[in-house]
């Protein structure tokens, strides 16, 4: 029996172990979950590694075993994995296994647990659980760590140690969507929902439509939303229909405000909407009490009072002056009722002494009200550092409190010497009492409370003690706030009174909580209280408590839902349809195929796009019907000729058509199911009533064709057809040959694959594929019997032709308006820094851009004839000249240049200039550089620009052929620039990438032997006016270019002269970009590759940089003027240039343009670093070589009141300023010159300045941007005095380069003792000072957005804007 048994058993793990060997055959899918269902759980991942066979009903269970939640009660999607596009959840009950479901094997598979159906997924029992530890083992993620108080992050939810995550269906309670920083507002509309009284009281109140719009009646919007709170199925709730009731936009959801003044002016706000209703009285019922602000004469008895009434009591956390806080809120309320002896010059006038006596100043609490407030004053102000701080110090508070104990009964017994008056009011007592809810004190001083009414004392003492015997109020809501002054997070923990259970409302997130989480919100740390104890406190407090009186009487419970009124009935019904509405509506959106479409319209001719969403039963047929409408062609062709085909848009490619037995088949089958995005679009394809549609089957690829006539040079537009990729050659162009009627005997077929890639396709056994055929496909075909085709291919007409096709772009240009005395001179092989005598006889006059129309032909002609022969004879002398090629160019050269025929003057309005250039190689192009050094100029002719003609920089030509070397742009020779330099100055890479540096090609397309800097390519060129549609001056030009985006900035530049009327070196290009900006384009070797067709280019008068030249801005620096920063003039520094060459040059300009009649010794130039000044520049500095220049380079240039004291650059140049405490101001700054980085020196220098003996200098380094300012209230104790270094140039000064700025004080000049008013005055006029000078002004508190409730709708905002 023993061994048969145990055979048996061997048996049975045999065939486990098979079964577990198989499966370990079997590939494996991992899976990897992420549960977005709760906020707590969407950072975790789960893995599953599951056999490939296995099915996704078996997926579904180990997902749900493995989180915890009911099956059935979730679904799954794909993540971001490969399958992200498709967002239809899987399908839980299917046998298929997770291979045919599209996971994929060896490699990762994303998936999404979601809600299903809107609602959150069901918690599986403690009874249903598969772990004995089902709190553990249930959900996704470590467990809390012990102990841990807070979170880590102030600004998000808090991580308590909550025993477990629970969902909305097991707390029954229902969140509030956060719109961007309501989490205040949604703390309290979740405290008042909790609030029994207050539901119950809502609720009774009946809207009455007639009265008011539903949209803007904040009790409506309360009542609604408390009945979603109550009824919804949804996890989280939207506010925003309550915020637009206060007449909120959305901007005030990005406002954070305090959630006790917004209680405030709620409950004001309600109040005038309840005004004539039986809830009139409401929030004074539950929230006002009274108290008693009185001052009581200490010689005779007298006291003088009033009653104010309140809605919530403050309670400091800290006293003023004190570094210790109180501990816990019943010692805040003693202090808050503890009276102050008014004494010495705060003594009280006696109306009945008729003097100033000493007397006692307090408050007593009357009548507490049904609902206590408590706030806890957390934000406070520190009149140091003059900026909002928050206490984050403990502060305990009980969960039941007695307030009988701060109810005075000797009050009570005196009532004989009390007199109402208002002779407190300007005390402190009035603050509180300014503070506590004054707008809703009864101003006639009639107390409704307790002991005022003309009753006996004894009954007065009786009313007293029932009050102090029934005053124990329990805590139920906690409103905590996590964060600084400066912003923060607000959430709630509130008790129910139905289940004497904590919860945490945290916006959309609802959970338990226990006591313990309530009594880490006391705030504060673990050490011991002292003045610096809250910096290192957690930020996470409870700012607001609120406690309800413990009265049996009174204490109600929350409506049942058979004793809803019956408007609350109606309207909770009311919101389930819409809320069903809501879930069918989303099922259908579930369910909707959302699709690009795409039409082009028959009669414009324009591709239409648009949006196709169709319900996934749809039929095909339906679905051409609802796109048929949605582009609205229905006038221009009937329904029966359209249809609805596959449609590639980014490749121009249909796919594939539809059969006509597919026209009942559902959209949701034909377009692969119901998916975020498609791989394809859908083309709404039309046609005329005598066509037929043609069939397009998957596999096919379309080709464009374009048919080439050689005679008139002309490229027709394309005709589609469609090929298949294992077609040959020879059969392609038989296809093409039926197409476009032309012989396949003769033809040439020539596929364009990418840019400038134009093939020959001369192999008839090579298929369409081998070729590089492609979905989308153009070429071009010729069937001519012309010599052409005999010649090589890349020598032939056609190549040229097509590759003059292929790189021609189209450009509109914007010209300049002519001043009528311009003039243009242009010459061929001649300097422009010639004998201006024989400059002016070989040169043409034009007047205008396009004026004098016929020497403007004259010119062109002239010009082109010389450029023909120039490239002809450069050809013919090539080393690898061919003399076929040399004819079949003249050819080409004939037909591109029409300027040649007799008629080209008949023609002027649309003549065209066609001329052949030579390029440096093609395959060393680079992209654009562009410049901005003009953008901010006048939009005519800048200042530098301002006498184009007589500029000393004149010396630049455009077509200098000569081997002179390269004149600079203050005439001298590159050899004669002395070699000084300042070896330390400015070191690091140079930047020169922006400007005409690097260019080969910038005056001339020639180097300096005078041979071609490059291969001869032709490049073409054609230009006509157009009439621009824009809104333009009457003088304004326009002209519609064609050109070879191959050519360089130079040779376009040389083309546009005749247009301009001027030299190509006295006019700019700017290069139009969205919104009308411009740059300019600087870099003249290098190609339009970079523009695209229907590119706009401005044309601007005014000097080009030439090779080596920058365009400098220059500033003048004022070191003691409130500005101390004046733009002066634009200017050109070169390379090579020293200092002292520039300063010459800037000379006349400055007398000219500014004003300013100075000699090169009575100013300098420095480093100008935004506003900061840098490094002296020096005489001999020389730019390129000591000094790093760049485009749009900004410099500072600085009058100097006597000889220039710098001399080499071992010096160091700093600005200097007294700081005289004993007057409260500073001195004006003067320059201290230094041989070393000594700090000795320093102070030897700053002594003899200011006559202060050298031990009782102190200095401090200044702070932030040129001058930096710094208030005279703050200077003296603000900033680092006397560091203790030898060394300028270490930590902390870091003073390296000249301009820093260093304040010195005399140490024992004592600081002026201010009154307030002083300070006052002072604080003011500093402000001024400093707001003006645009510095940051510290002791200003930060200006906030008050909080409003717009009782008639939306604020009137005309008066705020502009």
């Amino acid at each position: 029996m023993f061994w048969s048994c145990r055979q048996s058993l061997f048996d049975e793990m045999k065939k486990k172990f098979s079964q577990i060997e198989s499966a370990a055959d079997e590939p494996r899918v991992l899976c990897i979950i992420q549960d977005t269902t709760n906020s707590k759980t969407v950072n975790e991942r789960i893995t599953l590694n599951l056999p490939a066979s296995t099915p996704l009903r078996r997926l579904f269970e180990d997902v749900a075993s493995k989180v915890g939640y009911v099956n059935g009660t979730f679904d799954l999607v794909w993540g971001n994995g490969i399958n992200v596009a498709d967002m239809t959840p899987l399908d839980q009950t299917s046998d298929k296994s997770i291979l045919e479901a599209r996971f994929e094997v060896g490699k990762k598979n994303f998936l999404r647990l979601t809600d299903k159906d809107g609602e959150q997924p069901h918690i599986m029992s403690e009874e249903s659980g598969t772990t004995d530890d089902g709190n553990q083992e249930r959900f996704i993620g470590p467990l809390p760590r012990e102990g841990s108080v807070g979170c880590t992050n102030d600004y998000v939810c808090q991580n308590y140690s909550y025993s477990s995550i629970l969902s909305k269906s097991e707390t029954g309670y229902v969140g509030l969507v956060n719109q961007a920083m309501t989490c205040y507002l949604n703390s309290l509309l979740q405290t008042l929902f909790m609030t029994p009284e207050f539901r119950n009281a809502l609720y009774k109140w009946e809207f009455e439509e007639s009265e008011e719009d539903a949209v803007m009646s904040i009790p409506y919007q309360l009542q609604r939303l408390f009945v979603l709170l109550q009824t919804s199925k949804k996890r989280a709730i939207e506010t925003t229909d309550v915020t637009r009731s206060f007449g909120w936009d959305s901007s005030e959801a990005w406002q954070q405000h305090d959630v006790q003044e917004l209680c405030r002016v709620m409950f004001d706000a309600l109040e005038q909407k309840w005004k004539q209703t039986e809830q009139a009285d409401l929030i004074n019922q539950l929230y006002q009490g009274k108290l008693k602000d009185y001052v009581r004469c200490l010689e005779c008895g007298y006291e003088g009072w009033r009653i104010d009434t309140y809605l919530d009591i403050p309670l400091v956390i800290r006293p003023y002056g004190s570094n210790q806080a109180f501990a816990s809120v019943e010692e805040a309320l003693h202090a808050f009722i503890q009276p102050e002896i008014l004494d010495g010059p705060n003594q009280y006038f006696c109306e009945r002494c008729k003097k100033k006596c000493d007397a006692r100043k307090g408050l007593r609490f009357l009548h507490f009200p049904y609902l206590l407030t408590l706030q806890l004053k957390r934000f406070d102000f520190d009149y140091t550092t003059m900026h909002r701080i928050k206490l984050n110090d403990r502060m305990t508070f009980p969960e039941e409190l007695d307030m009988s104990t701060f109810i005075d009964v000797e009050d009570e017994k005196s009532p004989q010497t009390e007199s109402c008056t208002d002779s407190g009011a300007e005390n402190e007592g009035s603050c509180h009492s300014d503070q506590m809810s004054n707008d809703f004190s009864n101003d006639d001083g009639v107390d409704e409370g307790i002991c005022l009414e003309s009753n006996s004392g004894a009954e007065r003492i009786s009313k007293v003690g029932i009050e102090k015997n029934s005053l124990l109020y329990e805590l139920f809501s906690v409103m905590v706030h996590s964060g600084s002054a400066a912003g923060g997070h607000y959430y709630a923990c509130i008790k129910s009174f139905n289940d004497e259970q904590w919860y945490s409302f945290n916006d959309q997130h609802v959970s338990k909580i226990t006591q313990e989480d309530i009594k880490k919100t006391y705030g504060g740390s673990s050490g011991s209280r002292g003045y610096y104890s809250s910096a290192f406190a957690s930020s996470t407090n409870a700012y607001m408590l609120i406690y309800r009186l413990k009265d049996p009487t009174r204490n109600a419970k929350f409506l049942d839902v058979n004793e809803y009124p019956e408007h609350i009935k109606q309207l909770v019904q009311k919101e389930k349809e819409l809320e069903e509405q809501e879930k069918k509506q989303r099922e259908i959106e579930r369910n909707t195929c959302k699709i690009k479409l795409f039409c082009m319209h028959p009669v414009k001719q324009i591709m239409m796009e648009n949006k196709l969403e169709v319900h996934k039963d749809k039929t095909l047929k339906e679905a051409v019907k609802i796109a048929y409408k949605i582009m609205d062609i229905e006038e221009a062709v009937p329904l029966d000729c359209c249809r609805l085909v596959k449609y590639d848009e980014f490749h121009d490619y249909l796919e594939r058509s539809f059969e006509e037995e597919e026209e009942d088949i559902p959209m949701g089958l034909l377009l692969g199911g119901v998916k975020s995005t498609y791989m394809f679009d859908l083309l709404l394809e039309t046609r005329t009533p005598d066509q037929v549609f043609q069939c397009y089957k998957p596999g096919e690829v379309m080709v464009k064709v374009h048919v080439v006539d050689l005679k008139t040079e002309s490229v027709a537009p394309s005709i589609s057809v469609r090929a298949y990729l294992n077609q040959t050659v020879t059969e392609f162009k038989q296809l093409i040959s039926k197409a476009v009627c032309l012989p396949a005997e003769t033809m040439r077929v020539v596929l364009e694959r990418c840019y400038n890639d134009l093939r020959l396709l001369n192999v008839g056994n090579k298929t369409l594929k081998a070729e590089g055929f492609f979905r989308s496909n153009k070429v071009f075909v010729e069937s001519s019997e012309s010599l052409d085709r005999q010649m090589a291919y890349t020598d032939s007409h056609l190549w040229k032709l097509l590759d003059r096709h292929a790189n021609t772009i189209r450009l509109y240009v914007s010209l300049p308006e002519q001043s009528p005395g311009s003039q243009f001179k242009r010459t061929v092989n001649q300097k422009a820094s010639g004998d201006s005598g024989n400059l002016d006889e070989a040169c043409a006059r034009v007047k205008g851009p396009l004026g004098n129309m016929r020497s403007v032909e004259a010119v062109l002609e002239e010009s082109t004839e010389k450029l023909k022969s120039l490239s002809l004879q450069q050809e013919q002398e090539g080393d690898n000249a061919d003399s076929s090629k040399s004819t079949e160019a003249s050819d080409f050269e004939s037909i591109e240049s029409p300027l040649n025929e007799v008629d080209s003057l008949a023609s002027a309005e649309n003549r065209e200039l066609e001329n052949q250039i030579q390029i440096s190689d093609p395959e060393n192009f680079q992209s654009e550089e562009r410049s901005d050094s003009d953008v901010n100029n006048d939009r005519s002719t800048s200042s530098v620009d301002s006498d184009i003609l007589s500029s000393s920089h004149s010396s630049d030509t455009l077509c200098n052929v000569d081997s002179a070397p390269m004149p600079l742009a203050n005439g001298l020779d590159s050899h004669s620039i002395t070699s000084s330099r300042r070896s330390k100055a400015n070191e690091g890479k140079k930047e020169t990438w922006d400007t005409a540096e690097d260019d080969s090609g910038t005056d001339s397309e020639y180097d300096e032997s005078g041979k071609s800097t490059g291969e001869a390519q032709y490049m073409y060129f054609k230009a006509e006016p157009y009439a621009s549609d824009e809104g333009s001056g009457e003088g304004q030009k326009w002209l519609l270019v064609h050109v070879d985006k191959r050519i360089t900035l130079s040779s376009f530049k040389q083309h546009l002269e005749p247009f301009v009327g001027v030299l190509s070196s006295h006019f700019k290009v700017f290069r139009v970009y969205a919104s009308n900006q411009e740059f300019e384009s600087v870099r003249l070797n290098e190609t339009l590759s970079s523009f695209s067709d229907d590119n706009k280019i401005t044309i601007r008068l005014g000097r080009a940089l030439k090779k080596g030249e920058y365009r400098v801005k220059v500033y003048q620096l004022l070191i003691n003027e409130p500005e101390p920063c004046k733009f002066l003039l634009d200017a050109v520094f070169a390379k090579g240039m020293t200092v002292r060459q520039s300063k010459e040059e800037l000379l006349p300009q400055l007398r000219e343009q500014c004003g300013l009649d100075l000699t090169i010794d009575r100013f300098r130039l420095r480093k100008k670093t935004w506003k900061n000044p840098g490094t002296v520049f020096l005489d001999y500095h020389v730019y390129e070589e000591d000094i790093n220049i760049s485009s749009n380079w900004e410099v500072f240039l600085e009058i100097l009141d006597g000889a220039e004291k710098m001399k080499s650059m071992s010096q160091l140049a700093v600005l200097s300023r007294r700081w005289r405490p004993s007057e409260m101001k500073l001195d004006s700054f003067q320059e201290v010159v230094l041989e070393s980085s000594s700090v000795d020196e320093l102070k030897e220098k700053l002594s003899e300045i200011s006559g202060i003996p050298l031990e009782y200098i102190e200095f401090a380094k200044g702070r932030g941007t040129f001058p930096c300012d710094i208030s005279v209230l703050e200077i003296h104790q603000d900033l680092d005095w006397n560091p203790k270094v030898s060394a300028l140039n270490v930590w902390p000064l870091y003073i390296c380069d000249d301009g820093a700025v260093i304040f010195y004080r005399d140490k024992t000049e004592e600081l002026i003792e201010l009154t307030d008013e002083q300070r006052n005055e002072l604080m003011k006029k500093e402000s001024s000072r400093l707001q003006k000078t645009g510095h940051r002004v510290t002791y200003s508190p930060r200006k906030e957005k008050a909080l409003k409730i717009y009782l008639d709708g939306a604020p009137n905002r005309e008066s705020t804007q502009d």
